[in-house]
C-alpha cells in the first residue's frame, strides 16, 4: 500500500488538475487528450501517486459537472457561471466537487488551496470572490444535500 501524499504534492496534484481543467473548457478536447497534452507540456511530470491525485480531481469534476455548476450558482448572487472568469470557475469546480466527494479532507483546507491556485492564476479580486463562494458552498454541503440543487446526472458509457 502506498504512503498518503503529502500535502506538497496533493498542491501540486491540484495546480495540476486545474490547468487540466482549464485546458478542457477552453481546447474542447477530450480528457484523455488533456492529460496527454498536460503530460508533454510539464518540465517536472507529476509522479504516478500525484497524477492519480489529480486524474480523480479532474474526472470527478467533469463528472459532476452539473451538480457541482448548480452549487456554485446558487452562492454566486449576481454572477451567472458564464460570466465568471474561466479560470476562477476552474479553480470553483475543482474545490466543490473535492468538498462532495472527499469529506476526509477538511474543509478549511480545501478553501485554503483554492485560495492559493487564485493567489496564483488569478488576481486580488479572485481570492476574496472564490472565498466567498465557497465558504457559502462549504456550509451547504456540510448541511447535507439542498432540495434546490439538483441530483448527479448518471454517467453515460
Amino acid at each position: 500500500m502506498s504512503e498518503p501524499l503529502s500535502r506538497e504534492a496533493r498542491r501540486r496534484a491540484r495546480r495540476a488538475a486545474l490547468q487540466m481543467l482549464y485546458e478542457w473548457e477552453v481546447g474542447g478536447l477530450d480528457l484523455d487528450e488533456v492529460r496527454e497534452v498536460y503530460r508533454a507540456m510539464q518540465q517536472t511530470p507529476l509522479d504516478d501517486e500525484e497524477e492519480r491525485f489529480a486524474t480523480g480531481l479532474l474526472r470527478g469534476t467533469v463528472s459532476r459537472l452539473h451538480e457541482v455548476d448548480a452549487l456554485i450558482a446558487s452562492q454566486a448572487e449576481h454572477w451567472r457561471l458564464e460570466r465568471m472568469a474561466l479560470v476562477d470557475r476552474a479553480i470553483l469546480r475543482l474545490a466543490v466537487f473535492e468538498l462532495l466527494a472527499a469529506p476526509a479532507t477538511p474543509r478549511p483546507v480545501v478553501i485554503n488551496e483554492a485560495i492559493e491556485l487564485a493567489k496564483t492564476f488569478s488576481t486580488d479580486a479572485a481570492v476574496k470572490f472564490v472565498n466567498g463562494i465557497l465558504d457559502g458552498v462549504a456550509k451547504r454541503v456540510a448541511e447535507g444535500p439542498p432540495d434546490d440543487v439538483p441530483a448527479p446526472r448518471p454517467e453515460t458509457p
